[in-house]
């Protein structure tokens, strides 16, 4: 006799983050136990139009290719019924979406059809739901609706960075645009909070030039721009463009949505200032 071979997979869920307190929107993945697959799925979320923040939940289970359907107690709105999961390479990870009308909690339970058997359970309860970066969403959202005639605001759908889908020949054509200015950089640093030393040290900078900027400069602003400058000042011209530098962080999990919104319509509409 034969035995299927048994592939380790995980399970990651997003909860849409909203001012609405009645809101209860999920997004489940399945993925296979990679980092490049995990971390790709991290992009496609902050990606999305809306802000979803990661529950931590016991993510490992058995996945094998085939379809599965995910259930709810008590019992939600989950769209698609069926999802198919494969091993294969894709540039769009597929999910689940739920929706409750009820507070927490939720059991979720992930079964695969041709066996019926359940791969996957977890109970979403009510503090899994806290975002604990609730005021800061809030303030950054007045400034994005200034900006809601920009291409990234029209987005409806979720899709992954551009730059994951282009050629190397796009990339450097992307790339090649102007440095960043002061004014810019400055645009960013106000929507950066307490992440932005782990910035300063995805930008190659350390710990005790940190110190030396907060020693000098007094404004928390004004201290996140020279990190920013800073990083400018190490790079030759032409190499220190909005595209630069987002490719400098994506591999940052904390970096801001408004952050990384910001930085893709710089890269993308060089008119924005």
């Amino acid at each position: 006799t034969t035995h299927a071979v048994e592939h380790h997979g995980v399970v990651l869920v997003y909860k849409q983050l909203s001012a609405d307190p009645n809101n209860h929107s999920f997004h489940i993945y399945m993925a296979t136990n990679s980092a490049s697959d995990i971390k790709d799925i991290g992009k496609q979320v902050r990606s999305c139009k809306k802000s979803y923040m990661k529950i931590d939940k016991p993510p490992t289970c058995k996945l094998d290719e085939g379809t599965y359907r995910l259930l709810s107690e008590p019992e939600g709105e989950i769209r698609p019924q069926d999802l198919k999961f494969t091993l294969a390479v894709t540039k769009m990870k597929g999910y689940f979406e739920a929706f409750f009308e009820q507070p927490p909690p939720f059991k979720l339970s992930l079964i695969e059809i041709d066996s019926e058997e359940t791969v996957w359970t977890a109970t979403i309860r009510d503090g899994d739901c806290v975002d604990h970066t609730e005021k800061k969403p809030r303030k950054r959202t007045i400034s994005g609706r200034q900006r809601s005639s920009s291409p990234s605001e029209e987005e409806t759908t979720c899709k992954r960075p551009r730059w994951q889908d282009e050629s190397d020949g796009v990339k450097a054509a992307l790339a090649q645009g102007e440095d960043m200015t002061e004014k810019q950089f400055l645009k960013v640093a106000k929507q950066l909070g307490s992440e932005w030393k782990q910035v300063a040290i995805y930008l190659g900078l350390k710990s005790r030039e940190l110190d030396d900027i907060q020693a000098a400069e007094k404004d928390l602003n004004m201290q996140k721009l020279k990190m920013l400058v800073e990083w400018k000042s190490r790079r030759g011209p032409g190499e220190a463009t909005a595209s630069h530098l987002l490719e400098s962080l994506e591999d940052l999990e904390d970096l801001p949505n408004e952050v990384y919104q910001i930085l893709k319509d710089m890269r993308d509409n060089p008119s924005v200032k």
